[in-house]
């Protein structure tokens, strides 16, 4: 069996970016993806933050570029689900993909991204990229002076509501309990901000809406009162679950599953990195997720050298 000096996991803005430079390096590498590059940003609607397209661009051409971009390098793709990584007698890398396919490697970049925790309710996936939004940075300014409401208790939820209240003129913050979790500096600064109103005790059990987001439909969980809230749009942060099932016991990671790196971007195992939405990082963005991965492929391409 062949071995490759370089696979990348994972189709990504993290993966591709990795794949441009590991083909303009000369590597001999080749990118696995589980169904067609692109990842989490092919079903964001609209990209109104990446550098260089200032009249905004959507997610789907934004990695078309992108993937075009790592094609012209000539690096090999191959579609496959990993379930392992192995370490080799000769120290080399072996890839166990479903099927009982295997690929060795000396070096591999994980690019696997995350995955946004989904509420579960009616009308959640059809109106996502519509109204529906994972992340306030990347969406907040479609929404300037509309309703918005969101979903969730913790940092991640505080702090987007009152990011989004510099466009939005009125935030509703729904959350299941009677406090909220996030740290008390956050919670301060969201009960002062008069642009914000919580719904306590409650949940969204659906939401509204025929071509965008109308309404949300919510539940008080404490008196069992059904009720209806006009908005336009939903940010929902009730968690993010990183694409790593499958390197728990072979790499460092944190409690939530993201995987600890280095500045170059080198985990705990000799010869493996991550890139992107999977590492542990404070701001997960397609610009970040470009970066991890040049700084990945440098990081290989140094380190095979």
């Amino acid at each position: 069996m062949d071995k490759k000096q370089l696979v990348i996991i994972g189709g990504g803005p993290a993966g591709l970016a990795a794949a441009i430079y590991a083909g303009r390096s000369d590597l001999d590498g080749m990118l696995l993806e589980k169904l067609s590059p692109g990842g989490q940003v092919l079903i964001t609607d609209r990209v109104d933050n990446y550098p260089g397209f200032p009249e905004g661009i959507s997610g789907f051409d934004l990695v078309d570029k992108m993937a075009a971009h790592a094609r012209k390098f000539g690096i090999e793709e191959k579609n496959g689900e990993v379930v392992s990584i192995t370490r080799q007698d000769d120290s080399s890398l072996k890839i166990n993909l479903a099927g009982d396919e295997e690929i060795l490697t000396r070096t591999i970049i994980i690019a696997t991204g995350a995955t946004h925790r989904a509420l579960g309710v009616k009308g959640e996936e059809e109106l996502t990229g519509r109204g529906v939004s994972y992340c306030a940075t990347c969406d907040g300014p479609f929404f300037r002076d509309q309703v918005v409401a969101v979903v969730g208790g913790g940092d991640s939820a505080v702090q987007e509501a009152i990011f989004l209240t510099k466009f939005a003129k009125k935030v509703y913050v729904i959350h299941r309990r009677d406090e909220l979790r996030a740290t008390k500096i956050l919670q301060k600064k969201a009960m002062e901000n008069p642009l914000i109103e919580f719904i306590w005790d409650s949940i969204v059990e659906e939401i509204m809406g025929s071509d965008s987001v109308e309404a949300v439909r919510i539940l008080n969980k404490k008196s069992g009162a059904k009720s209806t809230l006009a908005v336009q749009g939903v940010f929902i942060f009730v968690g993010i679950q990183p694409n790593t099932k499958f390197l728990r016991g072979f790499v460092d990671m944190d409690q939530g599953g993201f995987i600890k790196t280095d500045d170059w971007m080198r985990t705990s195992e000799k010869g493996v990195y991550a890139a992107g939405d999977c590492r542990l990082k404070p701001l997960l963005q397609i610009v970040t997720a470009v970066s991890d991965g040049a700084t990945a492929a440098f990081a290989v391409e140094h380190d095979l050298s």
